[in-house]
């Protein structure tokens, strides 16, 4: 079930991109006089079909939902009818063929836009980004950061979750701001302006730069009080109920939650003699942790949680949504900077200063689209908007076969003054094709590493 509810989840994501994508194609060819034959999501055989008459578009579903296209008439891939002509892509003007051109990666940067607005209206509740421990030789640490610290905003931008901060602060970086200003309040409400310096080198590595920034949301200290049970996991058979409250394990005092968790892994398949207090009546369990294999070796687990008061989790929590036009500019805002973050790690990666592990194949993208689809509707809308960015940026890198390519030899021949023979531009189009294919492989690669993993 898991693995159908991921690959509906991608077909829909996948579906969305494309049709908009592909629709500005076909909606600009249409307004500047070019006659489109087909308009198609997907590939390969075709599913379902609807034209009005012979003259008209064919609208088109195909079996391999991973792609689309706008077949226009074009006197380069085929006769045209005398009639037919004057309606050429070939035959256009080079402003007309590169706004058609244009408009696919154009269509997916609005889209992005109208998903953020989206988001931001309908809002989202998450925990106030409030500083962690700060860890020493860390960006943070430098830049004075203390623990208890609320982070009010990032570089001006208001950034009410720790999602938001840490988000802003990390995409702010990508983006190549070596500078970052956060605003922050302290457990006594006075404001301080901290800056972040992140050196050139440390933004070209994701995971690098996020362990070099070294902020961590605060957690705080839990009690010992024994939440949701599994049945038939240790603690169920052990004979614990939710509300005890855990006083000693081994004759050891437990005086927080994460006391209990530490001491439970480090014993798999271990019996601890356990003190719980119930109704005020102190009772002696025993209980063996199961033993569960991880990347760190084995560690333990009895199948409990922990109870957190309904107090606490609200005062971590804050609802977050903009009004329907304070949202407009935040979503203009939210799809420039990671536009920004996105161009500048392609860049690093094309020039080899950023690993071609941060590449996401299809196996990656379908794993995101059903964990955000999980989380909920907000989630899943940010996912597309953010995969919309990737796709319109990408498009645009020079490279034939792309709309980026398109409109590099749209440049040259500007600067000419005559197109480049077929010849040359087929010979374009075959590289493009090679350097696209072995990206894609690339990133399949790395997909199928990372499963192992």
């Amino acid at each position: 079930m898991e693995i159908l509810h991921t690959l509906f989840y991608f077909i829909l994501s996948i579906g969305i991109l494309v049709a908009f994508h592909e629709y500005g194609h076909f909606w600009v060819a249409r307004k500047v006089g070019v006659k489109v034959i087909r308009f198609s999501i997907g590939f390969g055989k075709i599913v379902l079909r609807y034209q009005k008459n012979p003259d008209c578009t064919e609208y088109v579903l195909s079996a391999v939902p991973l792609g689309g296209y706008v077949k226009m008439v074009d006197e380069r891939e085929g006769d045209v009818a005398k009639k037919d002509l004057p309606f050429a892509f070939n035959r256009q003007s080079l402003l007309k063929r590169t706004a058609i051109v244009l408009a696919g990666p154009v269509f997916n940067l609005l889209l992005a836009v109208v998903l953020y607005w989206f988001v931001f209206i309908l809002g989202e509740t998450g925990m106030r980004p409030i500083v962690g421990p700060v860890a020493s030789d860390t960006i943070a640490l430098q830049a004075g950061f203390v623990e208890g610290e609320e982070i009010i905003a990032v570089d001006g931008k208001i950034t009410p979750t720790w999602t938001e901060a840490i988000g802003t602060i990390f995409s702010t970086a990508m983006g190549g701001h070596e500078g970052i200003t956060v605003k922050v309040k302290s457990a006594d409400d006075v404001i301080y302006h901290r800056t972040m310096v992140i050196p050139e080198k440390d933004s070209a590595e994701p995971e690098i730069l996020f362990k070099k920034i070294g902020l961590t949301p605060w957690e705080p200290e839990i009690k010992p009080v024994i939440g949701k049970i599994l049945e038939f996991k240790p603690a169920a058979e052990a004979g614990l109920m939710t509300g005890d409250l855990v006083v000693s394990m081994d004759s050891r005092a437990v005086e927080n939650w994460m006391d209990l968790v530490d001491y439970v892994q480090s014993h798999p398949g271990q019996s601890i003699s356990l003190i719980i207090e119930r109704d005020g009546v102190h009772i002696p369990i025993k209980i063996t942790p199961e033993s569960i294999e991880s990347e760190q070796g084995p560690v333990g687990k009895i199948g409990a949680g922990v109870h957190v008061s309904e107090d606490l989790i609200e005062s971590l929590q804050v609802d977050y949504r903009l009004s329907p036009m304070d949202a407009i500019p935040a979503a203009f805002a939210r799809t420039w900077q990671y536009s920004k973050a996105t161009i500048k790690m392609m860049g690093l990666m094309l020039i080899g200063r950023a690993s071609v592990e941060n590449l996401s194949g299809p196996i990656s993208i379908a794993q995101y689209a059903g964990q955000s689809a999980n989380m909920g509707f907000v989630y899943f809308l940010k996912f597309i908007a953010l995969v919309s960015v990737s796709l319109g940026v990408l498009n645009l890198m020079p490279i034939p076969v792309l709309d980026g390519g398109h409109l590099m030899l749209f440049v040259i021949e500007a600067i000419k003054g005559s197109p480049l023979s077929l010849k040359t531009q087929i010979v374009f189009q075959n590289v493009g094709m090679a350097l696209l294919l072995t990206l894609m492989s690339i990133a399949v690669f790395l997909d199928i590493e990372r499963l192992f993993q």
